[in-house]
């Protein structure tokens, strides 16, 4: 295999794709599930900025989401060496653009560095200039701020205006019961602006943990001698030494590499470690050049001196962070509609308050009378409870999610999570398992299953060729491929074999091959493993089985060519394992080869995805896979877990992403089946934000520091809790505790069962509003004695109201919930059918039982249509009480006819939902305290009703239960 031009980047990798040669399209895409590797690896696409919504939107872009590393800049020295610069600004550095392209040498010159380090009084001018190696925070809102808001929005404002005319009545004519709803409507602004702090408040911990995958101590060159210094002192130009297992503190360019490997899973998705050398690159974009090592990232295997060229927020890892910080968060399809239904509420009941004061002025009432008619229509309008309910509605969905392994972190994310129509999915530790596995071997001519015995040679190979080194415990840590490799050779219970090879010939990323040489009876034995390419033109011969070899003639090399080529379209990494006799000579020692065989190692997926992404096509959830892999990788387990089914599934890399204008990715995303490969975090943020702008709820999951900023941005991010970093925990909202992409789908089935309990518990709330209303209106329009007290209608609406419209809320999913599409993102919370039922049918059939029963209760005393009332007269007392009692008995009945909108309430028992049993005897018990005890009768005005009231007000919920029943069954029997 010739050796690459001069410059040209010795990038490791066992398989490249084969359609190179293909020309080239247009940004769009690919058919068909072909390739074309030089659209990924041209000098033009890998120059294009990182921030590439510069480049082609119309519009400006904010500065403040645009990082310095995604701008070109002058080839000179570092302007933070150069010349001071505030340490907090994101404009200090850049990278230089052509450091990878420098020798060792050219890049210490452009760094003005030494070979030996920098001197402690350099180091100390340029920590000055450049500022810590550390992730900054982004300025946010204080939490006393923050709790501030949640007491002035639009639908506080209102309940304020509401509290203080109440205070004022009650200065004008005490003793009417104003001071008391006064300090009754504060607790509700309080309880509401709590929970709604509580559930809208974040620990914002991104920053800490991004913090704490960089190492906080590192070992560096300073004057000429090693010195471990702690990992925020790093400045550009300091030299620093690397090993296996050690974090990367900073954006380095290698000066030394010996075997160096490094999983840069964080930054990139992709799941294989990559070989990283001290060659001139010719490539600039840092997430590709296999000269640098960047901040977070891991070294699996080997050694190497590098040269720290950006740090803090200046590093890759910093822009992933500002990313993330940038991101706002994103309001959810329920805290939208909530807020809706906020703003609705409270206008009518303004407007309806202002109206029906001036009626009352055009009539003749009295001020103050006019005035608490006013307050009044304001509280009887507005559901007080509706926050608080739908807030712990919410809480108990959480409970019953963790109980399936989703943790939510931010309330609202359960229903957003019902309402996703697409989820896009990061395929590494969420759709696979993070471990590299044997899925294919070619063994002595002949496919065979992983499972199956292998040759002798071909498990010692895999067995001993490694740089695995043992733990504390025993257990070998390392490169996962290694590790993979050592899992499927070695027998349960035995040894994985020697780990210290003192005669080794250790992977680089021009010879993309490793060997060792080991004792094999009375001799040696030299066992080669790496890129077919590097190691089939040093073989002669091949294994052919019972212990034959025969030489490698053209046929058998073009059978080996077919064998790899098939496990790579595949997407199965593939590795050439080869050995022989070892005896010092003259001739090269990895030469005159036997070849064991070729093994195609992969990323399984998990057990039970498929099944889970089966379940989101039945559901009308759409799943795209977004990785960093390679795009055979992404689409052959795509093809496996049936995320991709047809012959033509489209597929965009990261340059087609980069390439389109935003009509173009719109256009691109909207076929059924779409995997995306070769995706930086930028251009994952990109893909979230086309598909929201095409009016998509989308899910985004993810488990690495590159998945933060669309985990954070979409409507729902979604973080695998047992292999996910806590940057993407933090930057979540629901935490998946099993990392079972299956949990998604049963998070999907809890969140659209709380949008259709909330819109129960919602229709039961509103029904009570027409029967607080309504008496207003008798009021003013009949001249009869009011009806039903303010203190009364807070008594509904806050007491006995709250537990059985909660029990609505810990319905559990009906059947058949799954297997419906989506909602549509327009489709509203609060819609004309809801509001039909709820305030023109249920809320009159109980305003009309609420004063039949008062007109009984005054009729039953004699009393005659016009006259007066006093407030604390007896009668008056009763008869107010009997109201309020029909509306508690009525809306006992309504919780059951709330249950469902279309099916008959006999079809649902009592025992799927404990707390409805609860909530009507809460229900009971709190409107008999309130009539029978003499706290109850002080603070409610309200007096003992005999049982005949009782009697009444039970026989018109038993018509208003018939009526519904009936209109329910009308409704089932018509078409369509």
């Amino acid at each position: 295999m010739p050796r690459p031009p001069a410059g040209a980047c010795r990038c490791g990798g066992a398989v490249r794709a084969r359609a190179a040669a293909v020309p080239r399209r247009g940004p769009a895409l690919v058919d068909a599930g072909r390739y074309v590797e030089a659209r990924d690896e041209t000098p033009e696409a890998r120059q294009r900025p990182l921030d590439v919504r510069a480049a082609r939107r119309t519009r400006p872009v904010d500065d403040a989401r645009r990082h310095p590393s995604t701008r070109r800049c002058a080839a000179a020295p570092l302007p933070g060496i150069g010349s001071p610069a505030p340490p907090s600004r994101m404009t200090a550095t850049d990278m230089p653009p052509d450091i990878a392209r420098l020798t060792p040498e050219g890049a210490l010159a452009r760094l003005d560095a030494d070979a030996g380090g920098l001197t402690e009084d350099e180091a100390r001018r340029r920590l000055a200039r450049v500022g810590p190696n550390r992730v900054e925070a982004a300025a946010q809102q204080s939490l006393a701020l923050r709790l501030l808001n949640e007491f002035v929005h639009f639908f506080a404002l209102i309940l304020w205006v509401a509290a203080g005319l109440a205070f004022v009545a009650e200065a004008y004519d005490p003793g009417q019961g104003m001071r008391e709803l006064g300090f009754a409507i504060v607790g509700v602004i309080v309880v509401n602006g709590v929970f709604s702090f509580w559930q809208e408040y974040r620990a914002e911990q991104a920053l800490a943990a991004l913090r704490s995958l960089l190492p906080q101590q590192v070992q560096v060159l300073r004057a000429g001698r090693p010195a471990t210094v702690e990992a925020e002192t790093l400045v550009p130009g300091d030299l620093i030494l690397v090993a296996e297992g050690d974090k990367v503190p900073a954006d380095c360019r290698l000066l030394e590499a010996h075997g160096l490997r490094v999983n840069t899973a964080t930054v990139t998705g992709e799941s294989a470690a990559v070989p990283r050398g001290a060659e001139p690159c010719a490539e600039t974009h840092p997430l590709a050049a296999s000269n640098l090592l960047l901040a977070g990232t891991l070294v699996v295997g080997g050694s190497g001196r590098a040269l720290v060229f950006a740090t803090g927020m200046h590093t890759e890892f910093g822009r992933i962070a500002h990313l993330t910080q940038a991101a706002g968060e994103t309001a959810s399809p329920l805290q939208r509609e909530i807020a809706r239904v906020s703003r609705l509420v409270a206008l009518l009941a303004s407007g309806l308050g202002v109206v029906f004061f001036f009626v009352g002025q055009a009539i003749g009432l009295p001020f103050m009378a006019n005035l608490m008619f006013a307050i009044g229509i304001i509280v009887a309008n507005v559901p007080e409870g509706l926050l608080p309910t739908v807030t712990l509605a919410l809480a108990l969905a959480t409970q019953r999610m963790a109980r399936r392994n989703v943790l939510v972190r931010h309330l609202p994310a359960v229903e957003a999570l019902g309402s996703t129509t697409v989820i896009c999915s990061d395929k590494t530790g969420t759709l696979t398992q993070n471990r590299m596995a044997v899925r294919r071997v070619w063994n002595a001519g002949a496919w065979q299953e992983p499972a199956a015995p292998a040759s002798d040679a071909l498990y010692a190979i895999a067995r001993h060729c490694h740089e695995l080194r043992p733990a504390a415990d025993g257990t070998l840590h390392g490169d996962p491929m290694e590790l993979a490799l050592v899992e499927w050779a070695t027998p349960a219970g035995s040894a994985a074999g020697p780990v210290e090879h003192p005669d080794a010939f250790t992977f680089d990323t021009e010879r993309k091959r490793m060997s060792v040489i080991v004792a094999a009876g009375d001799g040696r034995q030299l066992l080669c493993k790496g890129a077919p390419e590097t190691v089939l033109p040093l073989c002669t011969h091949a294994d052919a089985g019972a212990g034959l070899l025969q030489p490698l003639d053209a046929a058998g090399r073009a059978a080996l060519v077919r064998a790899q080529e098939t496990m790579a379209d595949a997407g199965l990494r593939v590795l050439a394992l080869a050995w022989r006799a070892f005896a010092a000579t003259a001739a090269p020692a990895e030469s005159g080869l036997v070849l064991a065989g070729l093994i195609g190692l992969e990323d399984p997926p998990r057990p039970d995805v498929a099944e889970a992404v089966t379940r989101c096509h039945a559901a009308g959830v759409r799943v795209i896979m977004v990785t960093g892999d390679h795009p055979h990788t992404a689409l052959a387990i795509a093809r496996e877990i049936g995320l991709v089914r047809g012959r033509r599934p489209t597929v965009l890399r990261g340059t087609d992403i980069a390439r389109c204008t935003p009509a173009q990715l719109q256009q691109a995303l909207a076929p059924a089946e779409v995997v995306c490969a070769r995706v930086t975090a930028e251009q994952k943020l990109l893909v979230v934000e086309a598909l929201q702008r095409r009016g998509e709820v989308v899910a985004v999951t993810g488990d690495g520091v590159n998945d933060a900023p669309a985990l954070k941005r979409a409507d729902i991010g979604i973080a695998m809790g047992r292999t996910g970093t806590d940057v993407a925990k933090e930057a979540a909202d629901l935490v998946l505790l099993d990392d079972h992409f299956a949990s998604i789908v049963n998070a999907i089935e809890e969140g659209r069962a709380v949008y259709e309990n909330i819109r129960k518990f919602l229709t039961y709330i509103l029904s009570s509003n027409i029967p607080e209303i309504v008496p207003y209106l008798a009021f003013v329009l009949l001249r009869i004695p009011l009806p039903l007290t303010i203190i009364q209608i807070l008594a509904v609406d806050l007491g006995t109201d709250m537990l059985p419209a909660l029990a609505l809320g810990a319905e559990r999913p009906h059947a058949g919930l799954m297997r419906v599409p989506p909602r549509p993102r327009h489709e509203r919370l609060l819609n004309l059918p809801l509001l039909a039922r709820a305030y023109g049918f249920l809320g009159v059939l109980e305003a009309a039982v609420a004063l039949g029963t008062y007109a009984l209760v005054l009729h039953g005393a004699g009393w005659q249509w016009g006259a007066a009332l006093a407030a604390h007269d007896p009668l008056y007392r009763q008869a107010t009480t009997a109201c309020l009692a029909a509306i508690v008995v009525t809306q006992m009945a309504n919780l059951f006819l709330c249950r469902h909108p279309r099916e008959p309430a006999h079809r649902f028992g009592l025992g799927g939902n404990r707390l409805l049993p609860l909530g009507l005897a809460t229900e009971l018990l709190a409107i008999l305290a309130i009539v029978y005890t003499d706290l109850g009768n002080r603070l409610f005005g309200t007096a003992p009703l005999p049982a005949a009231v009782w009697g009444h007000a039970a026989l018109g919920a038993l018509a208003m239960y018939a009526l519904e029943e009936g209109r329910k069954a009308w409704v089932r029997r018509r078409p369509g």
